[in-house]
């Protein structure tokens, strides 16, 4: 199926774009396509791959209001029910889908006429075999961060010189020529190397240098050190890392408002200037019900405003509506603690599932934002100038909790307590405190604001990012030549 294919401008270059499932890889892609499209006369089709498509995805692909020369073409849906469960964990069910999905990849980009470059995310990489077989350059499109990518092209070294498990290494995981990594933070998928996550994880870390180039979606000056470390360290050159081309931050922009995120948007008007936190855990993420229960607890005790959106909790599965996005309905009457929406009334507002996290985001009334710390959320803060409470919950979250609250200086992390795994309501209450009303808030929130600065400079005309974007597309348009 195609949508939005215009044809009143023939643009001289052709691009394909490839995203695995999930609305944290299908949104910066996609950004990414509607950029080459609008910024730079690229004719862009972008394969959907419709297995498990969630509400979410489905919404945001089929909108009628996408640019002429994009256009989304579904892939068959394909079956997967032999081959995954219920209990199949979320990266491995991804990478099947995947797999399945792209089976008449081939034959997709021949009736294409062979576009002159496919981008790609992380776990698309069996594409390149096909590509090859076509002669069709291929990208990868980064969507986590710059210091990820680094441990991601390290990954296949570290595998072969350690024995033993990561987590049980007695000193932090020093990736070269970038800050070391503790054991702790390592994502869920390499705490274990006798899993199939693992395996996928390594399957797929390994072939990103068999790329022409990586597309990053950070900026130069955010992350300067990691960059550095790719490009210039001799691990990196010893492995023949590919050109690294950051060209972000690529958030969404604007989202259609649906009844509840409007009467969300006038809620937060009638609110003082950086008065509000902002309670969301991504598209996928999910809390226990004892989690859940001091959250609340700890934003009532607080006293500050919030916006909470909230959903069934999970137990045992943080990553609980990864393939639901926008598709489960509940009421959070039913897992919220008896009384809260009452006595909450007027300070705070639940919102169900899914709220317009970027209308949110730009709001000036909004001070601060508890998030899981995913890329794109991380992107969409910095790039409003909104600091954040890091609550990750699964991937690579923990490494981006401890860069932005170490590193970067726009974070701060709530310490657990004595209950295994849950954060305390008093601690809740605490750092909901600190950062909206205290010192080290205010400080947080002027560095914020120094890199919305910086992330916007680098995607005008003549910034960082535009133009390392500009100099690939220039590439493409030679070559089409």
């Amino acid at each position: 199926m195609v949508i939005a294919e215009s044809e009143t401008m023939k643009p001289q270059s052709h691009v394909a774009v490839l995203a695995s499932p999930g609305m944290g890889h299908i949104i910066p892609l996609f950004e990414l396509a509607k950029r080459l499209v609008v910024h730079h006369g690229i004719h862009v089709s972008f394969l959907n791959i419709t297995t498990e498509a969630s509400a979410a995805q489905n919404q945001l692909l089929h909108s009628p209001t996408l640019p002429p020369n994009l256009k989304v073409i579904d892939l068959p849906l394909a079956d997967i029910s032999a081959l995954v469960t219920g209990d199949t964990l979320v990266v491995t069910r991804l990478c099947i889908n995947v797999q399945e999905s792209l089976k008449p990849l081939k034959s997709i980009l021949i009736d294409l006429g062979k576009p002159q470059a496919l981008i790609v995310d992380l776990f698309s990489t069996q594409a390149f075999d096909i590509c090859n077989e076509l002669s069709i350059p291929t990208y990868t499109f980064f969507t986590a961060s710059t210091a990820f990518l680094a441990f991601s092209l390290y990954l296949p070294t570290l595998d072969c010189e350690v024995e033993c498990e990561f987590v049980d290494l007695p000193e932090p995981v020093q990736v070269p020529g970038c800050t070391p990594i503790r054991t702790e933070d390592l994502l869920d998928q390499v705490r274990n190397r006798k899993i199939d996550e693992y395996n996928w994880v390594l399957y797929h870390f390994s072939r990103l240098t068999m790329v022409t180039g990586i597309f990053l979606n950070s900026w130069e000056d955010f992350e300067p050190a990691s960059l550095r470390a790719i490009r210039e360290h001799p691990l990196y050159k010893q492995i023949s890392t590919p050109p690294v081309h950051p060209v972000g931050p690529l958030i969404k922009e604007d989202e259609p408002l649906t009844e509840s995120g409007a009467e969300c948007v006038a809620w937060l008007d009638k609110q003082p200037m950086d008065s509000v936190l902002f309670v969301a855990l991504g598209s996928g993420g999910t809390l226990t019900t004892a989690q859940l229960t001091e959250l609340a607890w700890g934003l009532e005790l607080s006293q500050q405003r919030f916006i909470l959106v909230a959903r069934k909790p999970t137990d045992g599965n943080t990553s609980g509506t990864f393939f639901n996005v926008g598709g489960d309905v509940n009421d959070p009457k039913a897992y919220l603690p008896e009384g809260f929406l009452e006595r909450t009334k007027g300070v705070g507002r639940v919102v169900q599932s899914w709220a317009p996290q970027v209308a949110v985001l730009r709001h000036q009334s909004t001070g601060a934002f508890l998030s899981h710390c995913g890329w794109n959320s991380t992107l969409e803060s910095i790039t409003h100038g909104v600091p954040m409470i890091a609550w990750p919950l699964y991937a690579e979250q923990r490494m981006n909790a401890t860069m932005l609250m170490e590193e970067v200086g726009v974070a701060v992390k709530p310490m657990m307590g004595k209950v295994k795994d849950v954060v305390e309501r008093v601690e809740i209450e605490r750092v909901v405190r600190m950062i909206m009303e205290g010192e080290e808030g205010k400080a947080m929130r002027c560095k914020a604001r120094e890199l919305k600065h910086s992330a916007v400079k680098g995607l005008n005309f003549g910034g960082s990012s535009n133009e390392s974007l500009s100099r690939v597309v220039k590439e493409w348009k030679c070559d089409k030549i």
